[in-house]
C-alpha cells in the first residue's frame, strides 16, 4: 500500500506541526505549543509533486526508498567513504527506559521512538536553527542552468566558458544558492554576494565550502558505481553549539539529478545522455498532458508512469548501495 495521502498520520507520542509536498514533520506530543522541541520526527510519504502540484497517485515505496538512501548517504558522509565526518541532524531513534515492568536491564527496556506505522520512512532528528539558504551545487550544465547559459552565457550569474553543450561537465562544480522563500512561494536564485548579505560572509563561505566538499565526495562515490551526480541541493542548520549541520534529505532522487555514466558517454541526444533516476518521467508526462498555465486539479498519473518512476527510484538505490 502506498501512503500518498495529503492528511498526516496520527502518530502515538508525536504531534504533527508541518507538511511539505513530500514530508511531514512532528514534535514530541508533550512539547508546549510554540515551544522548541529538542528532537523531531521527519516522515517521508509516497507523495510525488511536479510543477508545484502534489499528484495522484503517489509512487509506491517512495518514502522508504528516499529515507533509506538519505540514511546511507549520511553514513557515507560521516566517514564511511574515507572522508572526514560531516555533522548531520540524526539522533538515536531508540531510548533506554525501565520498560513496562519497571525492572532495569530487561528485554523491554529499549523503546523505539519511531511509530510502527512509519518504520522505514522516518528519521528522528535534532532541532536546528535552519539557514535560509538552499545550497545548490552544479557539476554539469543542464535544466534551468542550460537555459540561462544559452541566453546569457552564465548560470545563476556565474560566467562559464563558451561552446558548452547541454549536459556537458563544467570545468569545476559551482555553488549556486537560492533563498528559501516563505511557505507557498517559490525559492529565489541568488548570487553569492546576496547570500553574504543574508547570513554574513563567514557563514556564507562555510555553506559554500561544505556544499562543494559534499558534492565532490558524493560525485566520486557515484562515479565508482557508474553514475553521474549532475547536481544536487543541501540544507544546513546550526545545532545548539553553533555547529553547521547537514539536515533534511541528502543526495536522494528528489534532491539530486543522477545520470547513467555509460549513457552519458554514448548517447546521441540530450534525452539519451541525461535520462535521470528521478521523477523526470512524471514531469515529462505531465508537461505533455497538462499544458500551461496548469490551473485546477492536475490529471491522474497513469499506472505505467507510476511503475516506471518507482523502478527508477529503486534502480538508483540498488546501484548506489548494492
Amino acid at each position: 500500500m502506498t501512503d500518498a495521502s495529503p492528511t498526516p498520520l496520527d502518530l502515538d507520542g508525536w504531534r504533527h506541526v508541518y507538511s511539505g509536498k513530500v514530508r511531514d514533520l512532528y514534535v514530541p506530543a508533550d512539547t508546549p505549543e510554540g515551544g522548541r522541541a529538542k528532537r523531531m520526527l521527519v516522515v517521508a510519504s509516497d507523495r510525488v509533486s511536479a510543477f508545484d502540484h502534489v499528484l495522484s497517485p503517489g509512487i509506491p515505496g517512495k518514502g522508504v526508498l528516499l529515507t533509506t538512501l538519505s540514511l546511507w548517504w549520511f553514513d557515507q558522509l560521516a566517514g564511511a567513504d574515507g572522508g572526514r565526518s560531516i555533522p548531520n541532524h540524526l539522533v538515536p531513534s531508540r531510548v533506554l527506559t525501565l520498560g513496562p515492568d519497571g525492572i532495569p536491564n530487561t528485554a523491554d527496556d529499549v523503546v523505539s521512538l519511531i511509530p510502527e506505522a512509519v518504520v522505514g520512512r522516518a528519521m528522528v532528528v535534532q532541532s536546528l536553527d535552519m539557514q535560509p539558504i538552499e545550497c545548490v551545487v552544479r557539476g554539469y550544465l543542464t535544466g534551468s542552468g542550460w537555459a540561462e547559459y544559452v541566453a546569457e552565457g552564465t548560470v545563476c550569474g556565474i560566467r562559464l566558458p563558451e561552446g558548452l553543450s547541454n549536459g556537458d561537465r563544467l570545468p569545476e562544480p559551482i555553488f549556486t544558492p537560492a533563498f528559501k522563500a516563505p511557505m507557498g512561494e517559490h525559492d529565489e536564485n541568488i548570487s553569492f554576494e546576496r547570500t553574504v548579505e543574508i547570513v554574513g560572509r563567514e557563514r556564507a563561505e562555510e555553506l559554500r565550502e561544505l556544499s562543494l566538499e559534499i558534492y565532490r565526495r558524493a560525485a566520486r562515490t557515484a562515479e565508482s558505481r557508474g553514475l553521474i551526480l549532475a547536481d544536487t541541493k543541501f540544507e544546513f542548520g546550526l545545532d545548539e553549539n553553533g555547529v553547521m549541520t547537514l539536515a533534511d534529505e541528502v543526495l536522494t532522487s528528489d534532491s539530486s539529478r543522477y545520470w547513467d555514466a555509460a549513457a552519458w558517454e554514448s548517447g546521441k541526444t540530450p534525452e539519451e545522455r541525461m535520462a535521470s533516476f528521478d521523477k523526470q518521467i512524471v514531469r515529462d508526462w505531465l508537461a505533455a498532458n497538462w499544458p500551461s498555465p496548469r490551473v485546477g486539479e492536475p490529471p491522474r498519473l497513469p499506472d505505467e508512469v507510476v511503475e516506471r518512476t518507482a523502478a527508477r527510484y529503486r534502480e538508483l538505490l540498488e546501484r548506489l548501495t548494492g
